[in-house]
């Protein structure tokens, strides 16, 4: 039986979105993972897996600390010996396809998504040349939408030939499935993912505002999820504070918030295919969202949500 190692930076997003996959290659591999432990590592060894705890810096760029991640890999290859590595998200992407292609381990990315590093654009060049490094020798690279894949072909890191464009990890339509329209008696309006800039929250909070300011406490936000940046605690401290949203932490189970939702917002400035659409879609419930790849597609314009200039 072959072996197949998966390089990820968050175990919980790996069991949320790649479940099902793991589990269809564990019918014909030895399927090892290699992540940092924040949740559901107990429930992917229950399957029966083995899971390594990785330790990754995911928004930070210190040399010092990427340099060890991409000595870890090493081991980690010489260690396992895996026929075929799959790596998700943007540093197991660089410094494990960076190993893989050193060791002459065959190796697949997924780019989830380009996030901020080809907004800025002194990181946008570094970044560029560490993906052409790290991606050169991958067997192939697998995007969510086909502009994320155009980009790369722009900047010279891949060819076309070797992107696959994905529509997204998918969804189980078993668990989300139609539910009912609530009877609120006020408006809820959902967020559910990360607490971070990119994800649109200063946009988000100060509709909000307006919303409150025309219509009162008939409009409410529902806010699921942990801060990627801590810096938005206090503002949303202060928004519960003042009635207009709450905060319900995270929740490993996002499924009653959808029910219980009248529209769900995703301002995001950056997706690679936004799996809250389409879970809310699913749900039957109504989105707003930033017409950007990756939230567009999930969107009938006017008819199941409404886009929005980012």
């Amino acid at each position: 039986m072959s072996k197949i190692l998966i390089l990820t930076n968050h175990s919980y997003m790996l069991y949320r979105f790649r479940l099902e996959l793991i589990q269809a290659l564990m019918k014909s591999h030895e399927v090892v993972l290699s992540m940092p432990f924040v949740g559901h590592e107990e429930d992917f060894q229950a399957l029966g897996l083995r899971c390594i705890e990785t330790d990754i810096d995911r928004r930070g760029i210190n040399p010092a600390t990427d340099l060890k991640l991409f000595h870890t890999y090493q081991r980690l290859l010489k260690e396992e010996k895996p026929d075929l590595v799959i790596t998700y998200s943007i540093k197991p992407n660089i410094y494990g396809g960076l190993a893989c292609r050193i060791a002459g381990v065959p190796y697949c990315a997924n780019v989830q998504g380009l996030g901020t590093a080809f907004q800025r654009k002194g990181l946008a060049q570094f970044v560029t040349v560490l993906y052409k490094l790290a991606l050169g020798k991958a067997k192939t690279v697998f995007f969510e939408n086909r502009e994320n894949a155009e980009e790369f072909c722009r900047r010279g890191i891949l060819s076309a030939e070797k992107e696959t464009i994905l529509p997204g990890a998918g969804i189980n339509l078993e668990r989300y499935s139609y539910v009912p329209y609530p009877e609120n008696k006020a408006i809820h309006f959902l967020y559910l993912g990360r607490i971070m800039k990119e994800k649109g929250m200063d946009e988000l909070f100060a509709a909000m505002r307006r919303l409150r300011e025309k219509f009162g406490a008939g409009m409410v936000l529902d806010i699921v999820g942990f801060f990627d940046d801590e810096g938005y605690k206090a503002q949303v401290d202060q928004l519960v504070a003042e009635g207009i949203a709450v905060y319900h932490g995270f929740q490993s189970d996002p499924l009653p918030y959808y029910t219980a939702a009248d529209c769900v917002v995703l301002p995001s400035y950056h997706e690679g295919m936004s799996n809250v659409l389409l879970e809310a879609a699913a749900t039957g419930r109504p989105v707003i969202t930033s017409d950007i790849p990756g939230c567009r597609e999930a969107v009938e314009d006017g008819k199941t949500g409404l886009l929005c200039k980012a």
